[in-house]
């Protein structure tokens, strides 16, 4: 089973905020273990919603119109700040994981896990 673990983006994320030299090594350390299990497929992080875009669509097909909208976009509980793409065998081993993880995005955070189709 293939898992996206989203890391939810915070107001220190979306300033460019660079953690404590600590908060660094601890993810270092992390991700060294996970890669060590063998289940990383993909690791990323993403730059602020301030230098990203989002396209709205409306209709369908041949009646469908777009929408750019510039970033940044103001609601961060519903942004992203970076990813993982895990083969696990089941949710339960990707949730173990994630308790494992140190706190990604300074004092607080949020990792959202979704299986891929």
């Amino acid at each position: 089973m293939k898992v996206i673990v989203f890391v939810k983006a915070t107001a220190d994320t979306e300033a460019e905020a660079v953690g404590t030299e600590e908060d660094s090594l601890a993810m270092d350390k992390f991700n060294e273990e996970l890669n060590k299990a063998g289940i990383v497929l993909e690791v990323g992080g993403l730059q602020p919603s301030s230098k990203g875009a989002r396209i709205h669509f409306t209709g369908r097909f041949d009646t469908k119109e777009t929408r750019v909208l510039d970033g940044p976009f103001t609601e961060t509980k519903e942004l992203i700040a970076g990813f993982w793409i895990w083969q696990v065998r089941s949710l339960e081993e990707a949730i173990e994981w994630a308790k494992r993880c140190p706190t990604p995005t300074g004092s607080e955070g949020v990792l959202e896990l979704r299986p891929i189709m």
